[in-house]
C-alpha cells in the first residue's frame, strides 16, 4: 500500500472476534495437491524466512529493486523457471509451465520499501537509513518465492501454467501498470492469465486470519491540489486585498458537507485536505493560498463525480469573493475490485488448510496497485493476520510504522495459500 492508504488505525475495520466467530462454515474441496501444502510449506520455512530476512535489511524504493530481484532469482536458481523482465521496472515474471494443458493463473508479490527510519530493533533491521519495509512487501516477496518452489515440486501434476509476479513500485509508482504495459503479464500469445491472485499481510489483524470481500476491497487514491489566487498586500489593510487565505479555509469547511451530502454514505467517499501553504510573513496577506489532499472513492463512477464537485465547488467560492481557484488532480492508483467467485476460492482453500476466513464487511480506504491487474483479469486480493500469536493484535503497530513488526511463524501458511490458490484455479476453475 502507498502512504497514507489508512495504515496508521489501531483497530483495523472488519477483524473483531465477534466477525470471526459469526462467519459460515462452508463445505470445501480437498484436491491431492491441496492436502500436503502447508506441510510442504513448513518444511521450508527456513528458506522463506531467511529470503525475507535478507530483503528486509537491504529495502529497496521505487521502479528499480535490482537487489530484490536477484535475492529472489538468487533463491529459485535451480527451479524449472522461466524468466522475462521488461524495459520500464527491475519486475519480473517467472513461469512455471504444468506438464498438462491448462488455465493460467498469476500470483504476485511486491518489492519496494518505503522511505522512513526503522525502529524496530531488530537483528535484520534495515541496514540503509531511510528504508524500512514498513508495508511488509519483504514478506509477500518471501511468500511468493515459497509458493514457487512449493508448485515446482508438483509440476507434473500441473494442468496448465502458474505465472510468479515479482513486482517494484507498488508504493506509488504503479508498478503493476508499468508491468502490463509492458507485455510482461501476457504469455508468448499475448493472452493475459484467467485468473490472478494476491496475499497482503496485516500486522495488526489475529494471527494467521486470512480476509476479504467481494467487490470494492480498497479504495482509489487520487491527489487535489487547489491554488486560490487572490491579490495580496498588507495585512493591516486586508480591505486593500483580495485574501485567499480564509477563501481556501471557506473552501475546506465545505468540502465537509459536499461529501456528506452529495454521495451515499453507503459508498465511501473520502476527501481530506492535508496541507494548507499560504504567506511569507505575519503581516503580509499572500496573493495565493494552496491547498492539497487526498480522495478515496470505491467506483470509478464516484472518482469521477467528486472530481466534478471538487471543483465546481471550490470555483464557486473563490469566484464568490472576487477571485479564482485552479484545482489540479493527480490520479493515483483505481479501486480495487475483487471478483465473487475468487474471494469464494480464496474461502475454500483457506478452510481446505484448516484455517479461518473472514468475510470483511466493509472496503478499507486504503489503496493497491493490484487494482490495475483485476481490472484486466479476474481475481481477488486478501489479507493475512500476521500479529504475534497470543497477542492482543488491536495493539500491534500497523502497517507504515516504524515500529511494525511480523510473526514469522505465520509465512509458510501465506505461502501454502497462494500455492492452494493457484493449484485450485489448475484443476477447478471458478468451482
Amino acid at each position: 500500500m502507498p502512504p497514507g492508504a489508512g495504515s496508521s488505525q489501531r483497530e483495523p475495520q472488519n477483524w473483531g472476534s465477534e466477525g470471526l466467530a459469526s462467519q459460515p462454515q462452508r463445505r470445501y474441496y480437498r484436491s491431492m495437491l491441496t492436502d500436503s501444502l502447508l506441510q510442504d510449506a513448513r518444511a521450508i520455512a527456513d528458506r522463506i524466512v531467511s529470503l525475507r530476512r535478507a530483503i528486509h535489511a537491504e529495502p529497496e524504493l521505487g521502479l528499480e529493486t535490482p537487489k530484490t530481484r536477484d535475492k529472489v532469482r538468487a533463491e529459485l536458481a535451480e527451479l524449472p523457471l522461466e524468466w522475462v523482465e521488461g524495459p520500464s521496472t527491475t519486475g519480473t515474471i517467472a513461469t512455471l509451465k504444468g506438464a498438462k494443458p491448462g488455465p493460467t493463473v498469476l500470483l504476485r508479490g511486491d518489492m519496494d520499501a518505503l522511505p522512513m527510519q526503522e525502529e524496530t530493533g531488530l537483528d535484520f533491521a534495515s541496514t540503509l537509513p531511510g528504508r524500512m519495509h514498513a508495508c511488509g512487501h519483504d514478506t509477500h516477496t518471501a511468500m511468493l518465492a515459497g509458493a514457487a518452489r512449493i508448485l515446482a515440486d508438483k509440476q507434473g501434476e500441473l494442468a496448465g501454467d502458474v505465472r510468479f509476479m515479482f513486482q517494484p513500485g507498488e508504493e506509488g509508482f504503479h508498478g503493476a501498470r508499468f508491468m502490463l504495459e509492458d507485455g510482461l503479464l501476457a504469455g508468448a500469445d499475448g493472452k493475459l492469465p484467467d485468473a490472478a491472485f494476491a496475499l497482503h499481510i496485516m500486522p495488526n489483524a489475529p494471527h494467521g486470519v486470512i480476509g476479504s470481500r467481494t467487490g470494492p476491497l480498497l479504495a482509489a487514491a487520487d491527489m487535489v491540489e487547489i491554488s486560490v489566487k487572490g491579490r495580496g498586500g498588507h495585512a493591516s489593510m486586508p480591505h486593500d486585498t483580495r485574501d485567499p487565505v480564509p477563501v481556501a479555509c471557506e473552501i475546506v469547511g465545505a468540502i465537509q458537507t459536499l461529501v456528506t451530502r452529495r454521495f451515499n454514505a453507503a459508498e465511501a467517499v473520502v476527501i481530506t485536505m492535508t496541507q494548507l501553504d499560504a504567506g511569507s510573513a505575519h503581516n503580509i496577506i499572500p496573493d495565493t493560498a494552496v491547498l492539497k489532499g487526498t480522495i478515496r472513492t470505491l467506483s470509478p463512477e464516484n472518482r469521477k463525480a467528486a472530481q466534478e464537485a471538487l471543483r465546481h465547488l471550490a470555483q464557486g467560492i473563490a469566484q464568490a469573493h472576487d477571485m479564482e481557484a485552479e484545482l489540479t488532480f493527480v490520479e493515483g492508483f483505481p479501486p480495487t475490485i475483487n471478483d465473487a467467485r475468487a474471494v469464494a476460492l480464496g474461502e475454500t482453500v483457506t478452510q481446505g488448510l484448516g484455517g479461518t476466513f473472514l468475510r470483511m464487511e466493509h472496503p478499507i480506504m486504503g489503496a493497491e496497485d493490484f487494482s490495475y491487474v483485476l481490472q484486466k483479469m479476474p481475481g481477488a486480493m486478501y489479507f493475512l493476520g500476521v500479529a504475534q500469536e497470543g497477542e492482543d493484535w488491536s495493539q500491534c503497530c500497523g502497517l507504515h510504522s516504524s515500529k511494525m513488526m511480523v510473526d514469522e511463524a505465520v509465512l509458510p501458511y501465506g505461502a501454502a495459500f497462494l500455492a492452494g490458490c493457484a493449484t485450485h484455479f489448475l484443476s477447478q476453475g471458478w468451482d
